[in-house]
């Protein structure tokens, strides 16, 4: 009976690591983890935000330009991983797509408006501003890219 019991009680205890294991997997600290819960996102309301702010993120998705919108934060480090290839990609296709950064942290109602889970999460839309594809977690420059020119966006450069 005692060996039952223990059998039992190690049996438990494995489980219970299996489940910690898995969800340590999926909702690790943002330091740990390419892909953050929306829950763990915490900062200023929408009704913070400046008119100004709030009418140009209204212009997302651009409209007749494909767009690109990752919604993440500054603090979050997939995101600063994120961070430079924005800012390249924004510059490569200037004018021949849409590349917005969106922190959600500072602007809560686009997690919302974007039906946003985890961050970072990457939108494309196609010109007629309609969802084609959607990421969520760390997306490389490559796979941006790809994704861009399955969308009918070219634009030749090395890497």
């Amino acid at each position: 009976m005692k060996n039952r019991i223990k059998i039992a009680a190690l049996g438990f205890i494995a489980i219970l690591v299996v489940i910690s294991a898995l969800r340590s997997q999926f909702f690790l600290e943002a330091d740990e983890k390419t892909i953050v819960p929306l829950e763990k996102v915490t900062g200023a309301s929408a009704a913070g935000i400046t008119e100004s702010i709030q009418d140009e993120l209204k212009e997302v998705p651009v409209k007749g330009l494909v767009t690109m919108v990752d919604l993440g934060a500054k603090s979050c480090i997939p995101c600063k991983m994120m961070a430079p290839i924005l800012e390249k990609l924004e510059k490569v296709y200037d004018g021949k797509a849409a590349i917005v950064f969106i922190d959600v942290w500072k602007h809560r109602g686009q997690a919302k408006r974007f039906r946003i889970r985890a961050i970072p999460t990457q939108i494309f839309f196609d010109q007629q501003g309609k969802e084609v594809y959607r990421h969520v977690g760390f997306m490389s420059e490559k796979a941006i890219v790809k994704q861009l020119k399955k969308m009918g966006v070219v634009y030749s450069y090395n890497n």
